[in-house]
């Protein structure tokens, strides 16, 4: 089954609001209201997609966007998943990727984490997954 066939069952979750990362040279898990956020993948089955939308950061920033999970919610718990890397952005270059991962793949807990580095400044960041639910 491919996320494109499941019209009603198809369910989006927030992993980083529209917000700015941080400042250049740090690594942060993503955030929603001002909480780390750790979505639960109990409630989905098949493939989830993420979906990353950045603006143009400042000169010199990178940034780089990588999906974890954990059987947790711990934040020390949670390890890459492979594959889940998105293609790093370039310095003050807007842009959007997308990633499709299996949830057969993926422990229950997952969260993206950013690294920004370089230059003194970072643009808005915004990271979703979409999924289909087990049930209705």
């Amino acid at each position: 089954m491919t996320i494109q066939n499941l019209g009603g069952k198809t369910t989006a979750f927030q992993l980083h609001a529209c917000a700015v990362v941080a400042l250049a040279s740090t690594t942060g898990a993503g955030q929603v209201g001002g909480s780390a956020a750790t979505v639960d993948l109990l409630p989905y089955e098949g493939d989830v997609t993420f979906s990353l939308d950045h603006a143009a950061a400042g000169s010199g920033v990178t940034l780089t966007a990588k999906i974890q999970h954990s059987d947790t919610t711990t934040a020390g718990d949670f390890v890459d998943v492979t594959g889940g890397a998105f293609t790093a952005a370039a310095a003050n270059t807007a842009g959007f990727a997308t990633l499709t991962l299996s949830s057969d793949i993926l422990r229950r807990y997952v969260r993206v984490l950013f690294t920004t580095s370089g230059g003194t400044s970072s643009g808005a960041v915004s990271v979703m997954g979409r999924g289909s639910a087990k049930y209705l």
